[in-house]
């Protein structure tokens, strides 16, 4: 068992260059979508091995990189029209999957973000 990464860059340095330079862009179509506490960026952490990134001190969204593919966890069900953009790119209830050989949805993924901000304000 490999030791568990130290922070987000330590494990998104682990990856070969071209899958690490996508890591990067999620990571930060995501930051730049979840806010941080007093004008600070959100907190970053290792949970289960993978990347996460916190809002108000709970965990927002997960990102995690794979020999064929990027996920987001949990993407719970968003509204629409945005669901129906991600719903090709689930491959269960609460995980999007971002394949390797093909184009990267940042932008996508700053809007699942933002959602999944908005649903979490809305919650409480």
């Amino acid at each position: 068992m490999t030791e568990q990464p130290a922070s987000v860059d330590a494990y998104i340095a682990r990856f070969p260059d071209d899958v690490a330079e996508r890591l990067r862009q999620v990571r930060a179509a995501i930051l730049a979508e979840v806010p941080g506490t007093d004008g600070a960026p959100p907190e970053e952490r290792i949970r289960y091995g993978i990347a996460a990134i916190m809002l108000g001190g709970r965990y927002a969204l997960h990102f995690a990189g794979w020999r064929r593919h990027i996920g987001l966890y949990p993407v719970p069900t968003l509204p629409e029209p945005l669901e129906a953009e991600v719903a090709p790119l689930r491959e269960s209830k609460d995980t999007v999957v971002l394949k390797h050989d093909r184009p990267l949805p940042v932008e996508l993924v700053g809007r699942i973000a933002a959602a999944i901000v908005a649903q979490r304000g809305a919650a409480g």
